[in-house]
């Protein structure tokens, strides 16, 4: 018999526990929230475990609890670097087992041995097999890296990745001299007169050489570029891409893909012809059609791709190839199938299982295809490389700060891809707070932890390789997520859910590794509900947070003074989820919330609590002189920003839409089809569209260049 769907069991709660499933949490209000019986069943069953009925739990609590002792070794073991830690080795009982260390090849690789520690611990039966566990002490000093743990005895053979983190994530060291900011800019909103519609890698190299000379940025922080799907309909979030591994060739300027350059007359008409309809105008003014540019691109770039390439550039592509591996192979050969499919859905069955005869068969009938999508990759990665070369040899500190979505489309190719890696039957999404009162529902499968350490967080590895690659920073949307994420069983509102805890010492760490190897600096995006540990934790690891003038309050309430914000964050005045400032100003946030319905509060009560933030905001203000007593409105921008610069913040970001005085917001959390999310173009305060050719001559954009180059 099932239990009570408002009442868990305290078997049902151990067995949530025993998952990470965390069945209480506090809601923005201050309250005690404690998850039903039918919700913490429906997280459960998203991490294939049933508990459907009290003999159920009671055979799933026995399944985990006996879990670590079936294994020799872990599935992986991540330590920090010179702390003494731990292995434990299970073997048949009294057996002898010796265990060494592989040392990573990329540190030169070799073999250090590991003592056993007198650790005693009960033997168990396991399975009618008596199994102890001998622990062994790994060395202190072992150096940074993939490591490889080796046991091997009479009853037992077993090797498991060994992952050795940093400590501590160390700033570069133009970072420690002096503070540094940057631009905040949605790529795809930014574009020029050759862009084909959409911001592009091109004109992502023009922004950060011009922003580092005019402006003396330092960086550049950008939407995610990760892949969508490589037919029409195109998902608009950048937040909810098909993978996050690989990039979206939307992106790509066609006519800088050398053998663009060495088209037959024929050929280039070709590729003019298709430019044409979507080159961008001073007066497009949106919504951006990504589904028009990308028929238009794509287009282009079989034209190109078709286009004879030397021995040296097959060769480099080749490699690429190669160096990407079966991760970039089974990406674009899922663009292929979708590309095959785009009609059919749901796909037959047997196409949607990566180890089928179906899928076997069609990876040598779309090979060309196949090859298509893999030279997508390419081209697009040697863009984002001249992006990240032009930004720093315009004189940008860091360059490129890319950015990390939370997750992926639930149709996308990871999740064809990965396997039980990813969730199936929940999604992600976030609890009611002030800004959204119904709660989120972002509809992206979450990973699932035991199935992500089972695969020795090798996906999640190679997505951290790829998107560091070019980058001199990288922002993770939503950091809390490391540590925990809010789980919506299939069918249930985006209120009913659970947060499901993840093992953070791992993610983070691997995180704070693959940004070591790549010289990144990391900040986590750390606002809403985040647990004060969580900012202390992120700290020690050298992982800066996030800092957004409008949200960050003393204990009274009142608008936080800028000499206590925390020193390792990234200090914004606003974020993309908000209006820019001057939309902000004017009451957007809650004009549009009201014209679409997500208010739960009475308009009335909501906007007057947003003009009385307004108030006291210009208040202080005034207090500290940074304005008179009627200012304007890009006066009231400047002050602001100058407000944020009084932070001992070590970074302090600007929007591109506040610097030219743009109303209009990118994005409206817990809307769809309401509004036009993600398709905004960018504009000045009187709706004109700014386009890259006069962004830097743009008097707004300059004027407020001063005031952060003074302050900085």
């Amino acid at each position: 018999m099932a239990d009570d769907p408002g009442t868990a069991s305290d078997a049902l709660l151990r067995l949530a526990g025993a998952y990470g499933v965390v069945p209480d949490h506090w809601d923005f209000h201050g309250q005690s929230r404690r998850a039903s019986a039918a919700t913490l069943q429906g997280v459960l069953g998203a991490l294939g475990v049933d508990a459907s009925s009290p003999e159920r739990v009671d055979l799933a609590i026995a399944h985990v609890e006996d879990m670590p002792w079936r294994r020799v070794l872990p599935p992986v073991l991540v330590v920090r670097e010179g702390r003494q830690a731990h292995v434990p080795v299970h073997v048949t009982h009294e057996d002898p087992v010796e265990v060494w260390i592989e040392l990573d090849p990329e540190v030169g690789g070799g073999r250090r041995e590991v003592s056993q520690a007198d650790v005693p611990v009960e033997p168990r039966t396991v399975d009618g097999r008596l199994v102890g566990r001998a622990t062994f002490t790994l060395p202190t000093d072992l150096p940074l890296g993939w490591h490889e743990i080796v046991a091997e005895g009479p009853s037992a053979s077993a090797h498991s990745p060994l992952v050795v983190t940093p400590s501590h994530l160390e700033l570069p060291g133009a970072l420690r001299e002096r503070r540094s900011w940057g631009l905040m800019a949605q790529l795809y909103s930014v574009r020029s007169r050759a862009s084909w519609g959409v911001g592009d890698l091109a004109d992502l190299a023009e922004i950060g050489w011009l922003a580092a000379r005019e402006l003396d940025a330092d960086f550049l922080l950008i939407n995610p570029l990760h892949a969508a799907e490589p037919t029409v309909p195109l998902t608009p979030s950048p937040y909810l891409p098909t993978t996050r591994r690989f990039v979206n060739p939307l992106y790509i300027r066609v006519e800088d893909v050398r053998e663009a350059g060495y088209l037959s007359s024929a050929d280039r008409t070709l590729v003019e012809w298709a430019s044409e309809p979507v080159l961008a105008t001073d007066d497009d003014a949106g919504p951006i059609d990504r589904d028009a540019a990308w028929t238009a691109k794509r287009a282009a770039l079989e034209v190109v791709f078709a286009a004879p390439r030397s021995a040296a550039r097959q060769a480099a592509f080749d490699a690429f190839v190669d160096q990407e591996g079966f991760g970039l192979e089974t990406f674009a050969l899922w663009c292929a199938l979708a590309e095959k499919y785009a009609d059919v859905t749901p796909w037959p069955a047997d196409a949607l299982d990566p180890s089928s005869s179906l899928v076997a068969e069609l990876r040598t009938e779309l090979a060309e295809r196949v090859e298509f999508h893999l030279w997508l990759q390419w081209v697009a990665d040697e863009q984002l490389a001249a992006a990240q070369r032009a930004a720093l040899d315009g004189g940008m500190a860091l360059g490129i700060m890319h950015d990390l979505a939370v997750g992926v489309h639930p149709q996308g190719a990871d999740v064809w891809a990965l396997g039980d890696v990813l969730a199936r039957g929940a999604t992600v999404g976030a609890p009611p707070d002030m800004y959204n009162q119904q709660g989120q529902n972002w509809s992206q499968p979450p990973w699932r932890p035991d199935a992500l350490a089972r695969a020795a967080y090798k996906p999640y590895r190679d997505m951290l390789r790829t998107v560091l690659r070019h980058a001199g920073a990288i922002r993770i949307d939503h950091v809390i997520g490391l540590f925990r994420l809010w789980w919506i069983p299939e069918g249930a509102d985006s209120a009913d859910g659970a947060y499901v805890r993840y093992d953070h010492e791992a993610l983070v760490g691997i995180l704070a590794l693959e940004a070591h190897r790549a010289g990144a600096v990391v900040i986590g995006e750390d606002l809403g509900v985040v647990e004060p540990w969580v900012r202390d934790y992120l700290s020690e690891r050298g992982i800066l947070g996030t800092s957004v003038l409008w949200f960050e309050r003393d204990m009274h309430g009142a608008p936080l003074a800028p000499e206590h914000y925390r020193p390792l964050v990234l200090a914004t005045v606003t974020t993309h989820d908000l209006p820019p400032t001057a939309g902000y100003l004017a009451g957007e946030h809650v004009a549009i919330r009201e014209r679409l319905g997500l208010l739960t509060d009475p308009v009335a009560v909501v906007r007057a609590a947003a003009l009385a933030e307004k108030d006291q905001m210009l208040g202080v203000l005034r207090d500290r002189d940074l304005v008179g007593d009627d200012p304007s409105e890009r006066e009231i921008v400047e002050a602001l920003h100058r407000y944020v610069m009084a932070t001992p913040s070590v970074l302090v970001g600007v929007s591109l839409a506040d610097a030219v005085g743009e109303r209009r917001a990118q994005n409206q959390p817990g809307t769809d089809q309401e509004y036009p999310n993600w398709k905004v173009p960018l504009a000045d305060s009187s709706g004109r569209v700014v386009l890259v050719e006069d962004l830097f001559t743009n008097q707004r954009l300059r004027s407020l260049a001063a005031v952060l180059n003074s302050g900085a």
